[in-house]
């Protein structure tokens, strides 16, 4: 999926039962890099103490709250309200993709729902998230991610790494699906470009992302693998031709 320039609308719908206040800003930037988000809804019980710290949030980022009452013990009928009115917007025709915030994996049908409609589908969660939510979005992005982050020094490439199983991985670990993504986008001269790379790491797994090995761009971290690849930035072909090709064996 392209990230930049898409002005794709798009409706970003938190299970505020299932996720943190804290990290909003980070997701609605992670959001806008594949379009303008013009729906932003938080769903939950309103009047239970458990989001109150929801309040100043929804204010700061102009969230509206939508109620949902638990009106059984045990059952989450946000996980409902929020699947309704998402295939309410999606039936609408007003908006060409979907954020679903949350961890829960309910909301892996919806997620394939709305890829069959030919739209796409974002989803972020913690690194519990199970794969099958994971693997229905076009993107997923782990909440490690978005806290490295937010922590990160401004300047600085290497992101710092989180205590998570999920965060601790090493470059080395890539290497696999980087070479798989490569494979499919090398052309005859030898050389692949890092953007169709990077679109192809997504269409391998949707939950790829550089942060997650310690690196803010993707660039940096096919370069912390000298051993497999190179990276040839081609001027002749103006700017932004930036190429991987296979490290030559000497």
């Amino acid at each position: 999926m392209e990230t930049g320039t898409s002005q794709r609308p798009l409706a970003f719908l938190v299970d505020g039962d299932n996720a943190s206040p804290s990290l909003i800003r980070e997701m609605l930037a992670e959001a806008s890099k594949y379009g303008e988000v013009i729906i932003r809804r938080v769903y939950g019980d309103w009047t239970s103490r458990n989001l109150a710290s929801w309040k100043t949030t929804l204010q700061e980022h102009a969230l509206t709250p939508t109620q949902q009452f638990a009106n059984v013990a045990g059952k989450n009928a946000t996980d409902s309200a929020m699947i309704i009115d998402a295939m309410d917007i999606l039936h609408g025709e007003l908006v060409g993709g979907f954020c679903l915030v949350s961890s829960d994996s309910d909301y892996t049908r919806l997620a394939t729902r709305i890829r069959e409609a030919g739209l796409f589908v974002m989803g972020i969660g913690e690194p519990k998230t199970p794969g099958a939510f994971r693997q229905a979005c076009h993107v997923f992005v782990s909440t490690d991610n978005l806290k490295l982050a937010r922590k990160a020094e401004p300047g600085r490439t290497r992101a710092r790494r989180s205590v998570s199983e999920e965060a601790r991985r090493v470059p080395e670990d890539a290497v696999k699906l980087l070479e798989q993504a490569f494979e499919n986008v090398v052309k005859d001269d030898g050389y692949g470009h890092v953007g169709e790379m990077g679109e192809g790491l997504r269409r391998l797994n949707p939950a790829f992302d550089s942060r997650t090995y310690g690196f803010s761009k993707l660039v940096d971290l096919i370069q912390a693998l000298p051993k497999q690849f190179e990276v040839v930035r081609r001027k002749e072909l103006g700017p932004g031709a930036v190429y991987v090709r296979r490290k030559r064996s000497t």
